[in-house]
């Protein structure tokens, strides 16, 4: 695989290094993330002056059309800044949604105001004690004339606080854990008989559960086929999964760097430690760590834009989230023995990295369960 970058994406990840190092250094994060909102109207604004919010946008929609190369290389730049602002879940999960399954004046009406920065999604998928099953849905919609009735519980929805909409999964047909059966829904998040319950996540950001009591949703509200939305809910929670994985590889990046100038500049009998080779060995894997992720994140964003067969883009994305997961963790604990108790204080950036990577290790699956689906994918192919 060619990972070189293309002029106009060198261009990109550039402007989104310039936006990091000016707005998001270490003291103005912990403010924001200690706000009541928790998050920049101001910076929005800024990512989609800058076009970020468009770049997975069809060209014909109004955006940049790029793919999830692209999203993967702003993403990683924003795992540098630890940036708090829900790109994520809007221009990757919000964007792939609206165009894979969207109804057309839906899709169209939405997808502009996603450009603008006058849109912002959750996604609300897992459920209390679901742990990571993908088609474990209780959340149950039943028809209600032309449109349905919404009612269940949705667990730690990233960002669900400064959603416009949700992405829903409900159970339309079948048991509790049967692939068919299972729809998606596009759901106002202030609409009558959502509630919500929102915290401050260890990583300073911010989640919510969501409870719906009978929410009505028209049927331009469903995305893809009523009963038939495993297929996109799988290829949504894929997206997320190499997503989460390319800001992870912007996270180990940072927090290598930071721990290599602090061997540098910490001194032990008399000499800097970054002399002693039991350290330097530390710091080599670390850094070894970061660029198999970095390999795996940018394969598996490749194979989802690229790629036609659904089982090879599923296992690109499990064998990256896999990894990544597992990594995330060496390098976090790795920084965190290099430098010592400053490594966890608030006042240094090491261990805010640390609990980052700490989440991510757990957002769309961990490195057991996309092991599990990797050794199922490959003993159905055998």
């Amino acid at each position: 695989m060619d990972f070189s970058l293309s002029d106009e994406q060198q261009l990109l990840v550039e402007s989104v290094e310039r936006f990091v190092r000016n707005e998001y250094t270490f003291d103005a994060r912990r403010k924001l993330a200690e706000s009541e909102d928790g998050i920049s109207a101001k910076n929005w604004g800024t990512l989609a002056e800058m076009g970020l919010l468009a770049v997975m946008v069809p060209e014909d929609q109004g955006g940049i059309g790029g793919s999830m190369v692209d999203a993967a290389l702003i993403l990683e730049k924003l795992g540098a800044g630890l940036v708090l602002e829900p790109f994520m879940p809007t221009a990757v999960l919000g964007v792939h949604a609206l165009t894979a399954g969207a109804r057309g004046d839906v899709r169209d009406t939405l997808l502009g105001q996603v450009a603008e920065g006058a849109l912002k999604f959750g996604f609300a998928h897992y459920e209390p004690r679901g742990r990571y099953a993908r088609t474990r849905v209780t959340t149950r919609a039943e028809r209600s004339g032309e449109g349905f009735t919404l009612s269940g519980v949705k667990a730690v929805v990233r960002n669900a606080q400064h959603a416009d909409k949700l992405i829903v999964s409900a159970r339309t047909a079948g048991g509790e854990r049967d692939a068919l059966g299972i729809t998606l829904f596009l759901v106002d998040a202030g609409a009558a008989g959502v509630s919500l319950k929102s915290y401050m996540t260890v990583d300073g950001g911010r989640a919510a559960d969501v409870t719906f009591e009978g929410v009505q949703v028209g049927p331009e509200a469903v995305l893809g086929e009523v009963d038939g939305g495993a297929a996109l809910l799988s290829d949504l929670l894929d997206h997320g999964a190499v997503a989460v994985s390319a800001e992870a590889v912007g996270a180990m990046k940072a927090l290598h760097m930071l721990t290599v100038d602090y061997l540098k500049t910490r001194e032990q009998f008399g000499v800097a430690i970054a002399n002693f080779q039991v350290l330097q060995h530390a710091a080599v894997d670390m850094m070894n760590h970061m660029e198999q992720s970095r390999s795996l994140a940018y394969a598996a964003a490749m194979a989802l834009a690229e790629e036609d067969d659904a089982t090879a883009r599923a296992r690109a994305a499990a064998a990256c989230k896999a990894h990544t997961s597992r990594s995330g963790r060496l390098v976090g604990q790795a920084a965190i023995q290099l430098h010592g108790g400053i490594g966890m204080t608030e006042e240094y950036a090491a261990g805010h990295y640390f609990k980052r990577l700490t989440m991510i290790e757990g957002e769309f699956g961990d490195h057991d369960h996309h092991l599990d689906r990797m050794v199922a994918m490959i003993r159905r192919a055998a």
